[in-house]
């Protein structure tokens, strides 16, 4: 499974240890998309992180590969089970942008938040340390690691 990590799986030693086999691939870009914090969650404390349509906005993050395994496990860390009525986040299937380029597109999976609230639920700052730290570390863009030191924290 390719898997385009754009919250706290970017934090490659979180990434690791949830899922063993993850392998790195690219750097890449979810187009028309905006990186919101829409759910609160009570095991973290905070609000996480979420990819919402929005025309001309990006999310930066990085695709991963797993195995099966691996795949099932990262479910259950993003709260989904399949056919579960209600779920934390739900999967999507999806095209991202390798490196920024829209001539070099991948297909992945990736999470989204099932039932948002309408206002911003901050988050941590150990939360987003996570954000963050894989940003710097995976070389995103410097406008993009800029807006994630200007997010709110509680």
């Amino acid at each position: 499974m390719r898997y385009f990590a754009y919250g706290s799986n970017l934090d490659w030693d979180q990434m690791r240890e949830r899922c063993p086999s993850s392998a790195f691939l690219h750097v890449a870009c979810l187009r028309d998309h905006m990186l919101a914090f829409t759910r609160y969650s009570p095991k973290r404390g905070c609000g996480v992180a979420d990819v919402v349509q929005r025309v001309g906005h990006e999310v930066w993050g990085v695709v991963y590969e797993l195995n099966d395994d691996d795949g099932r496990r990262l479910d259950a860390f993003e709260g989904y089970v399949p056919g579960r009525r209600r779920n934390g986040y739900r999967r999507i299937d999806t095209r991202v942008a390798i490196d920024g380029f829209d001539t070099r597109t991948i297909e992945v999976v990736t999470y989204e938040v099932c039932e948002r609230r309408s206002t911003h639920m901050p988050p941590d700052r150990r939360y987003l340390d996570h954000l963050r730290r894989g940003a710097r570390a995976w070389g995103l863009p410097e406008a993009y690691q800029a807006a994630l030191l200007d997010v709110a924290v509680v």
